[in-house]
């Protein structure tokens, strides 16, 4: 996807040394572009744990090449199960991330010592490029929801997004924002209402940047406008992403995703969750009794970090003094409520039938 016009990924292997990691540092955005090059392994796991890179698709292909970096110091088998340990560790609720670790292993574990660090790139060069592959095809299948609406009526199509889940989640293109960027390459008339996704704003700061940084229109809303929005014919579609998808369809996304899945049920908007098949765990079926939400630390709700009018960035706290802060990072939508799965393989409904149908490979 397109900074200005020019062309990035969010992950790649520096081209002058050929083997460190360059990724965009997600935490000094819309402020500061800033590119870390990354080292060793503990460099790429706290780049995943303190969210310097994020969206479960985009850690998974930073965890890949953290097993190369640290398969550069050390490539016995011991170092090789205990820095994966360590990377899988990171981040529990998306399920890219444990899934990138296990393929790492499988091809790393029946490969010798000596191979393993070109084995270990040369397979997290094809994640990362899978990732691109699966994103724009998802775009693909999308994209069609998109032209349908713009076809049925004159005027501006409205789609609402909750999060990040453009290119800066992935390795490139994104989940939801596939369909939205592909819509606006076709000359399509579109507007994207944009979440600012308290407490760590990543809608207001990352989605909205890359959005106006490829061009396309979009206004950034309070997360809790999107009932009003949808209640007044604001909103034609809403279009999210997602880190762990259960087999029968349950949808863990940002906190806030099943406020807005409940909204849009209840005045008719169709409600659409993008991503790759990697983001399906086959083993669990519930969704809200199976997957782990991630608790994240108090200050995140009870301190934002913003620019003030002189230009110099200032966090500050924005709750009474003394009282303590409640962090689910995530929350799980029912099938019930998703109108349907944009995979790269097609659409489906939110159900085991409907993924099976696409996946037959998993019955």
């Amino acid at each position: 996807m397109k900074i200005d016009g020019t062309p990035y990924r969010s992950v790649w292997v520096d081209t002058d040394d050929g083997w460190s990691v360059r990724i965009f540092d997600q935490t000094k955005l819309p402020w500061a572009l800033e590119v870390l090059r990354l080292t060793d392994v503990a460099q790429a796991a706290h780049a995943i744990r303190t969210m310097q890179v994020r969206g479960a698709p985009l850690i998974g292909a930073v965890a890949a090449y953290g097993i190369c970096l640290a398969l550069r110091a050390d490539a016995s088998t011991e170092a090789l199960e205990r820095d994966s340990a360590a990377l899988a560790a990171t981040r529990p609720t998306a399920v890219n991330l444990r899934w990138a670790v296990d393929r790492m292993l499988t091809r790393l574990r029946n490969t010798p010592p000596a191979g393993r660090v070109a084995a270990a790139y040369d397979e997290a060069g094809q994640i990362a490029d899978e990732d691109a592959a699966q994103c724009e095809a998802i775009g693909r299948h999308g994209v069609e929801l998109i032209a349908d609406i713009a076809a049925s009526r004159q005027g501006r199509v409205n789609v609402l997004t909750h999060c990040n889940a453009g290119w800066l989640a992935t390795v490139d293109w994104g989940t939801a924002l596939a369909p939205i960027y592909m819509a606006f390459e076709r000359g399509i008339d579109l507007h994207v209402w944009v979440d600012e996704t308290r407490p760590r704003n990543q809608g207001a700061a990352l989605t909205a940047w890359e959005l106006g940084r490829h061009g396309v229109a979009h206004t950034i809303v309070a997360d809790n406008a999107g009932g009003h929005l949808m209640q007044h014919g604001a909103v034609d579609l809403v279009i999210v992403g997602t880190d762990r998808v259960t087999r029968t369809g349950d949808v863990a996304n940002k906190i806030g995703t099943y406020l807005k899945a409940l909204a849009a049920k209840d005045t008719g908007v169709p409600f659409w969750v993008a991503l790759p098949s990697t983001t399906i765990d086959w083993t669990l079926r519930d969704g809200i009794a199976d997957i782990p939400i991630e608790e994240r630390a108090q200050a995140e709700v009870t301190q934002m970090t913003g620019r003030t009018a002189d230009g110099t960035l200032a966090t500050i706290q924005v709750t009474a003094p003394g009282s303590a802060a409640g962090n689910p990072a995530f929350d799980v939508t029912p099938a019930r409520l998703v109108t349907g799965l944009i995979t790269e393989r097609g659409r489906c409904a939110a159900s085991e039938a409907g993924l099976l149908s696409l996946f037959p490979e998993h019955r």
